[in-house]
């Protein structure tokens, strides 16, 4: 299968599941190829065919899009090295969780969670970390003894307890011995945001720095990201906006298109700052606002409002 049936395929998968989902971004240069939102939930989607190909630079980038967003990333592919990967089966590169089409259907379509995840050595599941202790204790079954059933050492049971994966056979043994569902569920949803603050500050320097500062001394949080058909992620406690800056025509359209299309989906503004007053207020969704608008701006309302009342379709 292609690359672009890959990313259709996941498109259409979260669509039947009820996401508002982009049409695909398939620009050189941006670090995904798809947003899905449902409701709170929003999703940054890389495809592959070989996930072998998905770079730490990417994951990276990914994850200071979503830490500034407050989305998950994801990868979806069809294949590594190794071969295809299978059904129920979370893998992880970058700790960016991994999967297959079929794994996200069963996941998104049938709220049928995958419970086995990949990590260097093997498969492995999680368990129920304070269940499994709590039983052992309440059941006075020694540490000797769990360890001896489940074919493991005292040191392995006592790290299955602080929240270590457990080899599938290892989990199996203990559960059939405990007559207990210690087996957890895996939610490859799951993204932890990391301070990125320096990051944040290192890469401002993609932004026109008139059009940064002034940003800030309205009072908004600018979030620079990279790879990205924006600059930033600029916002108060009343309004986000997706902001890019540009120079040439070809650029501000294109970022313009696509910014349109990601703010559609996650119910957001999008402005593409530009050095001199364009031709143009708005390109699809998206509003055009010039250093000198911007530099006549007293209060972060005025900005907001103006952005809103060009945000609509020429």
């Amino acid at each position: 299968m292609s690359r672009n049936e890959l990313i259709n395929t996941t498109r259409a998968i979260l669509a039947k599941a009820g996401y508002d989902v982009s049409s695909a971004l398939t620009i050189r240069g941006i670090c995904f190829d798809v947003v899905a939102r449902m409701d709170d939930k929003v999703l940054i989607i890389k495809v592959l065919s070989n996930i072998d190909a998905f770079s730490k630079e990417n994951a990276e980038e990914m994850k200071i899009l979503a830490d500034a967003l407050g989305a998950t990333p994801l990868v979806t592919g069809e294949r590594s090295s190794s071969g295809a990967l299978e059904a129920g089966i979370v893998y992880s590169r970058f700790n960016i969780s991994i999967v297959s089409n079929e794994t996200l259907a069963d996941l998104v379509l049938d709220d049928a969670p995958p419970f086995i995840f990949a990590a260097p050595g093997g498969l492995y599941v999680k368990l129920d970390s304070e269940l499994l202790k709590a039983v052992r204790e309440d059941r006075s079954i020694s540490l000797g003894t769990l360890a001896e059933t489940a074919g493991v050492s005292r040191r392995t049971i006592q790290m299955y307890e602080s929240g270590m994966g457990a080899m599938i056979d290892a989990a199996l043994r203990i559960e059939e011995y405990l007559g207990l569902p210690i087996i957890e569920p895996i939610d490859p949803f799951t993204f932890k945001s990391e301070e990125r603050e320096k990051e944040d500050r290192s890469t401002a320097q993609n932004i026109d720095t008139f059009a940064y500062n002034q940003l800030c001394n309205l009072g908004f949080s600018v979030r620079p990201v990279v790879r990205s058909p924006f600059d930033a992620v600029t916002h108060n406690d009343r309004a986000l906006m997706l902001t890019g800056t540009a120079s040439d025509d070809e650029k501000i359209l294109q970022r313009a298109i696509v910014a349109s299309e990601l703010s559609r989906v996650m119910d957001r503004f999008s402005v593409i700052i530009v050095e001199k007053k364009h031709k143009r207020d708005n390109i699809d969704t998206t509003a055009v606002v010039s250093n000198e608008e911007l530099k006549k701006i007293d209060e972060p309302s005025e900005l907001t409002d103006l952005v809103a009342s060009r945000g609509t379709r020429s």
